[in-house]
């Protein structure tokens, strides 16, 4: 697989809304869906030992993508409501993809 493009960000937050949050997820997801330039997966993670923290992973085909869909009015949307249901403000780290293994 060739992942030499690939970009991924990590969103770092902390809720106690987090069905609210899910659903302003949702809603926009329906509202970019076939947008070309957008998200290709989504990961989200909840830690075992801290409920309210998540960690949710998205990948973008490229690093150009992801600032397209960044500059976006309708992800500055999403991400200001998402923000207002946080207990702490979320943090992020861009990377890009080294290595990619599928073992199932």
């Amino acid at each position: 697989m060739d992942v030499s493009k690939k970009f991924v960000q990590i969103v770092d937050f902390e809720t106690d809304r987090f069905d609210e949050m899910q659903a302003v997820a949702e809603e926009a997801d329906k509202r970019m869906a076939g947008r070309p330039g957008g998200p290709t997966h989504r990961l989200v993670l909840r830690d075992r030992s801290n409920p309210g923290h998540v960690l949710v992973v998205i990948e973008f085909d490229s690093y150009e993508d992801a600032m397209r869909n960044s500059q976006d009015p309708e992800t500055g949307k999403m991400a200001e409501q998402m923000a207002a249901l946080c207990t702490r403000p979320p943090s992020f780290t861009d990377c890009d993809v080294l290595d990619m293994t599928e073992f199932k």
